[in-house]
């Protein structure tokens, strides 16, 4: 302990970890050391018990439960089974007349309505992306996904195809004519356009027409009579029109239109968990000093794209000339968070006099705050918050007391960094089944600082199965996303946000898009989130954002919350609590061995780069090398499906180790181009123990049933430190 750590007072904390502090994020944020650290260790001493006493209280819940269904198997009496939830504290009265009182929110959160992107903040490259991808080109968005289909000599191939980019445009100005109409006639008969004090479009005719809404024209660069782009406004988000009568596509072009850019990921999770494997002091460094170098505006990355060598930094801001001759400036970058660890984890970046590790949620609520704090000044080139505000979002919480918990955390690291009051925003992750049913008494206890809910299928389904484990076999994956309490979540999230105040003051956000390569499905099915009323929901990339973004042009979010707040709330606690047990379990031999080769397959995807190469977010082709993007909420919901089936004698623990063995040769296949891939099939004369991912995945399965809620990151930590002490990696 005393080579790696060093002593903080009564801690001991990896000296990696002290370094980036002492010489880098207090510097730059412009902190004192010695107050820091004094608050520091101050800080673990009031809350590492307190925490501690949470997790306990989670598991005497959860073993109350365990015997209930035990000693009552199958579907509950609703009114039985809510009594008894009442009785050992799990369901809580109804909380009502709650109102969100934060302030000094940003208009990001606050007002506009748009696609949010979830980044592992481990990956420099994918996190300065994410950041830059406030803007996008629709036109690219477009040709370069299947939302073009490839019919009609409209393929991909080559550098450019005007079969393909013809098929574009069309898609593109019929967006327009459904978003920015003219006075009359259509986008697509437009021969030029003007601005300056008015907009003007010059149809092919002659006949020069406005917009039919003129409040929708914002701004233009370049000159009035003949500009460079043309910037539009709908339902709170901002469009290009790019001009440019000598590029590629605008030379052809009888308006000129060269590009048309979308504001598109207007906010960006920075995340510290489901998506990044960080398990000791240095991991935790890395994803730390990305955080800073974010905040700062110094984030930089050497990269190369078709064959092209290049740096990425920081987008700046963009600028336009208003109608009325003065400078409008709009953010070039995302509005930043960043989601912090839960509860759960401990760290061995942090250890107490004793040697035993510290919470890892308290060691990332007073880092990434600190490393956040250059993003705040006003005069920064790349000021991240123009409020003034920190967000941080705090996943895998469960009920309101853990919520209360880190609102005194936060306010306790305000106080060790010299932060007003409330700078420090909560987003709450309604995805645990407690948190799901006491919602509202949830947001009463961060009421002065939620600016963000939102739902999650995969986790939350997770914690749905493994919260009444004992009650019976579930259904099959396929089914969850139909059934009554799935309904029931993605409606009552968004009523009961909008009951306690949050349009105004909050996001309340839908979940990810796993399809990564299946845009055209996307494009069809995911306007579906702002219908429902959710103000942002979540991308797997740039592109995806720009796509998304056309969705929130299309539906008005604010006017759906509105007229869902007149209709009255849509589900009920007894819809949640419908436990999604299966009617019937007589699946045919091949039905079975599907499910269970579907999830071993995934489990093992996903679990081998985790463990072999630290990585958190991939994405990994399922079984039918459709290419998916998973987390450790997807490696929970496959691992608590397979683990609550052999419970409950669907398939024994035999039958499923033999899948995870079959389908380890399926997943050396698919990495069988990586180099640095190593499979997990043993050699001549070795076995499957040889390989830690593969033990790995078997343990997720065979511990799910007391691996706490279902969480895979203990299992994932432990072996992941033992793959590095095997391999001497740092």
């Amino acid at each position: 302990m005393h080579a790696t750590h060093a002593p903080v007072g009564r801690l001991w904390v990896d000296r990696t970890l002290v370094d980036f502090l002492d010489r880098e994020a207090l510097p730059v944020a412009g902190v004192d050391r010695e107050r820091f650290w004094a608050g520091f260790e101050e800080v673990f001493d009031r809350f590492t018990g307190r925490n501690r006493a949470l997790l306990e209280e989670r598991r005497r819940l959860q073993q109350a439960i365990n015997e209930f269904h035990r000693a009552h198997p199958g579907r509950p009496d609703a009114g039985h089974y809510r009594s008894f939830l009442t009785r050992i504290g799990y369901l809580l009265p109804e909380a009502t007349e709650v109102a969100a009182r934060t302030t000094g929110v940003d208009r990001e959160i606050a007002e506009v309505a748009g696609p949010q992107l979830v980044v592992p903040v481990t990956n420099r490259r994918f996190a300065i992306n994410a950041a830059n991808a406030r803007w996008g080109s629709l036109y690219d968005a477009l040709y370069g996904t299947d939302v073009i289909d490839d019919g009609d000599g409209a393929g991909r191939e080559g550098r450019y195809n005007p079969v393909r980019g013809a098929k574009v445009i069309a898609w593109a100005r019929e967006f327009l004519d459904a978003v920015a109409p003219l006075a009359s006639g259509s986008h697509t008969d437009v021969a030029g356009y003007r601005a300056g004090r008015v907009f003007e479009a010059m149809l092919s005719s002659g006949q020069i027409v406005g917009l039919a809404d003129p409040d929708t024209y914002a701004g233009f660069q370049g000159e009035p009579g003949a500009p460079d782009a043309i910037l539009l406004a709908h339902h709170g988000l901002h469009l290009e029109l790019r001009i440019d009568r000598q590029g590629r596509i605008g030379r052809e072009d009888p308006a000129g239109i060269d590009d048309i850019v979308l504001e598109s990921a207007v906010t960006a999770i920075m995340d510290f968990e489901d998506s990044v494997a960080t398990v000791d002091g240095p991991d935790k460094v890395v994803a730390y000093r990305t955080w800073l170098q974010l905040n700062d505006g110094t984030a930089i990355e050497e990269m190369s794209k078709g064959g092209r060598q290049f740096t990425r930094t920081l987008a700046d801001d963009r600028r336009f000339t208003r109608p009325d001759g003065t400078e409008l400036r709009l953010p070039g970058r995302a509005l930043m968070l960043c989601r912090n660890v839960g509860h759960l984890m401990t760290t061995p970046a942090v250890l107490d006099d004793e040697g035993q590790e510290l919470p890892e949620g308290i060691l990332d609520a007073l880092v990434t705050s600190l490393c956040a704090m250059p993003g705040l000044r006003a005069d920064a080139r790349r000021a991240n918050s123009r409020t003034g505000s920190i967000y941080i979002v705090k996943p895998k919480q469960h009920g309101p007391d853990e919520v209360a918990f880190t609102s005194d955390l936060f306010a306790a690291v305000e106080d060790v960094l010299g932060l007003p009051r409330t700078t420090l925003k909560m987003g709450i992750m309604d995805e645990e089944r407690r948190t799901t049913v006491n919602l509202a008494a949830c947001i009463a206890q961060a009421a002065d600082r939620i600016i963000f809910i939102n739902t999650g299928f995969l986790d939350r389904t997770g914690d749905e199965i493994h919260t009444s484990m004992e009650a019976g076999p579930m259904i099959r994956k396929a089914e969850m996303k139909q059934a009554a309490w799935m309904r029931a979540y993605e409606d009552w999230n968004v009523d009961v946000g909008i009951a306690c105040g949050l349009p105004g003051r909050a996001q309340i956000g839908k979940g990810m898009w796993a399809k990564t390569d299946l845009m055209a499905e996307m494009v069809a099915e995911k306007i579906g989130h702002p219908a429902s009323g959710a103000t942002t929901a979540w991308v797997p990339s740039p592109t995806a954002a720009t796509l998304h973004a056309t969705h929130y042009h299309r539906v008005d979010a604010r006017e759906r919350q509105a007229g869902i707040a007149a209709g009255g709330g849509r589900a009920t606690r007894d819809d949640l609590l419908e436990i999604p047990l299966a009617t019937s379990t007589r699946w045919s031999p091949e039905e079975r061995q599907e499910e269970v080769d579907n999830s071993c397959q995934s489990i093992l995807g996903y679990v081998v780069r985790w463990i072999d190469q630290g990585v958190g977010c991939s994405k990994v082709p399922d079984i039918t090398d459709t290419s998916l993007m998973e987390d450790r909420a997807t490696c929970r919901i496959s691992s608590q499906m397979l683990a609550n089936w052999i419970r409950h004698g669907i398939v024994s623990e035999q039958y499923v180790l033999q899948s995870l063995k079959r389908m380890a040769a399926v997943v050396d296949a698919q990495n069988a181009g990586d180099r640095t891939y190593r499979p997990m099939t043993p050699r001549e004369g070795g076995s499957f123990e040889d390989s830690i991912a593969w033990c790995a995945a078997r343990d997720l399965v065979v511990q799910g049933t007391w691996s706490p809620s279902g969480y895979t990151e203990p299992i994932l930590h432990r072996r992941r430190r033992e793959y590095k002490a095997r391999y001497r990696l740092s």
